[in-house]
């Protein structure tokens, strides 16, 4: 019996990215300058392609990003613990690629995806949140909270529109 429900969790932990497998166009909206009071956003596009990995217990996103102030590659890394039923989810971005960010934790609850992790910019520490969006146009958004998670402030939000033939 317990091999069974471990084998289902593992079953149910291969599709939940399922809905991002293939090849997007991506529309970036990202704060200028984050945990500083900035209200201004960059508007920008991207490309990104997800596959699965581990067996179907993770998946790697690879991403381009047309950032205005110069264009660069980055990964999402996410994987799966099945004892823990709980994803983590890592970045790795080609302008610092000695430099793996803290991943965000999380799991999965109907079409809404929340993840959670602490972390640190320019010294000042918070919590940053991830919120993923499945359907026809899934949707990705980041939000940092500087008090424990009363408040949150959005600063980058990925759209993936058309996948790309």
């Amino acid at each position: 019996m317990h091999t069974d429900l471990i084998s289902e969790m593992a079953q149910t932990a291969q599709n939940d990215f399922d809905f991002m497998f293939g090849s997007w166009k991506v529309r970036h909206r990202r704060l200028r300058e984050r945990l500083s009071g900035c209200q201004d956003w960059d508007v920008f596009e991207g490309t990104s392609q997800t596959v699965p990995i581990l067996a179907g217990n993770g998946n790697l996103e690879d991403n381009f990003v047309n950032f205005p102030g110069g264009a660069y590659h980055a990964i999402a890394l996410r994987s799966f613990d099945i004892s823990l039923q709980q994803w983590a989810i890592w970045w790795l971005d080609g302008r610092s690629p000695h430099r793996l960010d803290t991943p965000d934790k999380g799991s999965f609850d109907g079409d809404i995806r929340t993840f959670f992790a602490r972390d640190t910019l320019d010294g000042q520490p918070f919590v940053v949140r991830f919120l993923w969006t499945k359907g026809k146009s899934p949707r990705w958004e980041q939000a940092f909270s500087q008090d424990g998670g009363v408040n949150w402030k959005t600063n980058w939000m990925m759209e993936f529109g058309s996948t790309l033939t």
